[in-house]
């Protein structure tokens, strides 16, 4: 249909930074890849493509317990365990039936609630998807830094360097991402095997060294009953903190969004999804429990502080101590690589998430269908968190956690919603609880720690301004992207022969006077005679915040009058489209007509821009203005 044709991009720079911006079969990359991929795998091997976001904050997430809970660090971990393995597990696991495809909880959330506060609700949750992975981006370069710089076969010439090697990390990535990077998942394979391995071997070596020194579980125990009057008072300051540690569940979402990517049909799909999410949440749960425990016992307190050996770093301070320097380096090279490769898949999310959502709201200019683009601005984003937060693996703890408990946060609702839908009472009341103790993380880190809000607000704020900015830029484009008529219709095209006459009405009663009336009045401002076929054509508008729809056109004959009606988001973009396939159908530009719609121009604009109605005829002339440059092949456009 003309006015869906894109000019192709010129210039040299803007050529390579939109390289595939109009390519219909242009593949996402990543975790958070296409509905559809070619290839798919075993849940296993799709299990180790979400372990490079999951499994990879095994670098940083003891040495963060210990630095928030202190000698409590086991106890409070394992109350994080009890609230994976009893609250997000069986959340995401309802996740994977309610969404098979990997659109995920946001999509949930989406369907549940339609219309424009669905649309500012998604807004709102993807600001909070886009801090998790921002801050995925920035946490795993900074503790990959770590684990560079504490090596001792690395010059003390980076020493004091943190946040310069840290954007070098990220300059990499981003260098990589607008070269063309195609995520294999053999490297995610090879990376998450290696690096299990290597944490089993240093936990196991580590586990070993407590047993062979008890008076070390003594002293630890002597602090906790020191610190503490009893076990309850224990465990009261185990669930305060174990907010905190809430970045130990960061991989569920992920696990839900690369559910097209499990082989089988859509029931051995959903069944191999549970079987990762499972396994994977067992694995994450063995090894959190027993390095927290090791690092707590093995490790002095004053290293885990800033600057200390073990700071973002536990389980490597124990590789090197009681492995040696080279078994030490193999672990950190692995640690590097599976971080450095986190921060990629959580690249590819962000540049897989905003095309999925904002250019199908109308909310996006069109080059953040480009890869080149989104990387840059994103590369830009993070290099200014990692200036800000000097490139610290425990300041941005915080910030990890509040996206992620907002993301699992959100998937409880929406399961818990789906169950009620459903009435499945018991398991609204489940999901209820869960929801609850969730909720109770989150405010609890926000409280604590706000960066995470203060980021997620920027990132908010920035995409409901642009989304404002851009759906009113684009307001005025033909948003149609296809016209069906049923066969009533088809028959009222066929027999009106020659040029088609329109009547826009705007329908109220339906009777027979309001029809007599309106071809009266056109009669009257226009003396388009009694004898000419006309049509009426008739748009409402169910739902306003749908941006780009189908057309589907129903025809009616009421009163002796022939009628064509249409549901769509606007009414002038579904009658300039109506238009141009009509032309296109039958050769002759036609023509249609209305009467001047009275009141504030500007307030007809915003009536436009949020109910699809407004000032009907100057809009419809605009749009046809736009789609056809032709002015001999334009659609009339007739007001009196």
């Amino acid at each position: 249909m003309a006015g869906l044709v894109r000019p192709p991009v010129t210039g040299d720079l803007r050529t390579w930074l939109l390289d595939g911006l109009h390519q219909e079969d242009l593949k996402a990359v990543g975790p958070h890849g296409p509905d559809a991929p070619g290839e798919q795998h075993r849940w296993w091997q799709v299990m180790c493509l979400t372990g490079v976001d999951y499994f990879s904050t095994l670098g940083y997430q003891p040495g963060i317990a210990a630095l928030a809970a202190g000698a409590l660090s086991p106890i409070a971990t394992l109350f994080l365990v009890l609230l994976t393995l009893f609250g997000a597990l069986p959340v995401y696991r309802r996740v994977a039936a309610e969404s098979p495809y990997g659109q995920g909880s946001i999509a949930m959330l989406e369907r549940l609630a339609p219309q424009w506060w669905g649309k500012l609700f998604v807004l709102v949750l993807l600001g909070f998807a886009a801090t998790d992975f921002v801050i995925t981006m920035t946490l795993s370069a900074a503790d990959a830094t770590a684990h560079i710089l504490e090596n001792p076969f690395v010059p003390h010439l980076f020493d004091g360097h943190q946040v310069l090697v840290t954007l070098g990390l990220l300059t990499l990535l981003s260098a990589v991402f607008l070269k063309g990077f195609k995520e294999a998942i053999g490297i995610a394979v090879v990376l998450v095997g290696v690096y299990l391995v290597l944490n089993a071997v240093v936990v196991a070596t580590a586990l070993v060294h407590v047993v062979e020194q008890p008076d070390l579980v003594v002293s630890w125990k002597k602090v906790l009953t020191t610190d503490h009057s009893s076990p309850l008072a224990m465990v009261a300051v185990s669930l305060l903190v174990m907010p905190k540690l809430a970045l130990g569940m960061s991989g569920f979402e992920t696990g839900a969004a690369v559910m097209p990517l499990v082989k089988g049909d859509l029931k051995g799909r959903i069944a191999g999804t549970k079987r990762m999410l499972t396994v994977a949440a067992l694995i994450m749960s063995v090894f959190l429990i027993f390095s927290s425990f090791a690092t707590s016992v093995l490790i002095p307190e004053k290293e885990f502080q800033e600057g200390g050996k073990a700071a973002g770093r536990a389980l490597a301070y124990l590789a090197h101590d009681y492995l040696g320097n080279y078994f030490g380096t193999l672990y950190d090279v692995s640690t590097i690589a599976i971080l450095w490769f986190a921060g990629a898949s959580a690249m590819a999310g962000l540049i897989n998430l905003v095309p999925r959502y904002l250019p199908r709201y109308g909310m996006a200019p069109d080059w953040t269908r480009a890869v080149r683009p989104l990387v840059l601005v994103f590369t830009a984003i993070a290099f200014a968190i990692t200036i800000i937060f000097h490139a610290d693996v425990d300041a941005q703890g915080g910030a990890y956690a509040t996206g992620v408990l907002v993301l699992i946060l959100s998937a409880a609702v929406a399961v818990a919603v789906a169950a009620a839908r459903a009435g499945q009472t018991k398991l609204v009341a489940a999901f209820g609880v869960i929801g609850v103790v969730l909720a109770y993380t989150l405010v609890a880190n926000v409280i604590e720690r706000p960066d995470g809000v203060k980021i997620a607000f920027f990132f908010i704020v920035a995409i409901i301004v642009t989304s404002i900015v851009s759906r009113a830029t684009r307001s005025t484009e033909l948003r149609v992207t296809e016209v069906h008529l049923d066969p009533l219709a088809e028959k009222l095209v066929v027999e009106a022969c020659g040029e088609i006459h329109l009547i826009a009405n705007e329908p109220h009663q339906r009777n027979q006077s309001e029809y007599t009336d309106k071809r009266r009045e056109q009669w009257l401002n226009h003396r388009l005679p009694s004898s000419e076929p006309i049509m009426f054509v008739e748009v409402t508008v169910p739902d306003a915040s749908e941006f780009e729809t189908e057309l589907r056109v129903s025809g009616e004959e009421l009163y002796g009058h022939r009628i064509l009606r249409i549901e769509s988001s606007t009414v002038p973009n579904a009658l300039a489209a109506l238009l141009l396939y009509l032309r296109d159908r039958t050769g002759q530009v036609p023509h249609i007509y209305f009467h001047w719609t009275e009141g504030n121009p500007i307030a007809a604009m915003l009536r436009y821009l949020l109910f699809g109605g407004g000032d009907v005829p100057p809009l419809t002339r605009e749009v046809l203005r736009q789609a056809e440059p032709d002015v001999e092949r334009r659609p009339h456009v007739h007001v009196g």
